[in-house]
């Protein structure tokens, strides 16, 4: 954890954890026998287009997406199954989305004065910090992604990283996977 950035309270439960990436999550996901979901996977053709082509994606590519995230989120809540989502989730708004989805208010009931309990996912957001050339250096090795590295500043041109009174913890990609997974698991413990 990163100079107090640490939000949430040891020994808290979570139905969720949202990681900004894959390996990480992947590793998590296997330690704690939790499912696991890459936010990637489940962009819409269109967004994987626009990204093959260099186009930054904006906000009306993504809120469609990440609504489409907050509803698996929530059918695993409904199931009891907790969940490792690595997503970059750039934004507060982004973030919110996944918690709340795309309105954040109560939905109305079908019974007239009355209004449905909001379901909401329970979210601790795993920041994973680095530097423009570290983070890009690791891009230039993936292979076979349909986002080009070319596209990590319009990323980090939007970037809000997480702050009170989100729930998260700030871990830098400095850190081996091992120490990065400890470290998460300690927290959560």
């Amino acid at each position: 954890m990163e100079g107090g950035a640490a939000q949430a309270e040891k020994g808290q439960s979570f139905e969720h954890l949202c990681l900004h990436r894959s390996t990480v999550g992947a590793q998590l996901a296997c330690e704690l026998g939790w499912k696991f979901y890459d936010a990637d996977d489940y962009h819409p053709e269109e967004n994987r287009m626009k990204m093959r082509k260099g186009i930054p994606l904006n906000d009306q590519d993504r809120i469609p997406w990440l609504c489409n995230l907050h509803d698996i989120l929530l059918r695993d809540v409904a199931t009891g199954q907790h969940v490792v989502l690595a997503c970059s989730a750039l934004k507060k708004v982004y973030r919110d989305i996944l918690i709340r989805g795309k309105d954040g208010g109560p939905r109305k009931c079908a019974e007239p004065g009355k209004e449905d309990k909001l379901a909401e996912v329970k979210l601790l957001v795993v920041h994973l910090s680095g530097s423009f050339e570290v983070i890009s250096g690791r891009l230039l090795r993936r292979k076979g992604h349909f986002m080009p590295p070319e596209l990590l500043q319009s990323q980090f041109d939007i970037l809000e990283p997480p702050s009170a009174p989100e729930n998260f913890i700030q871990i830098s990609v400095d850190k081996d996977l091992s120490e990065i997974i400890a470290t998460i698991l300690k927290v959560l413990k």
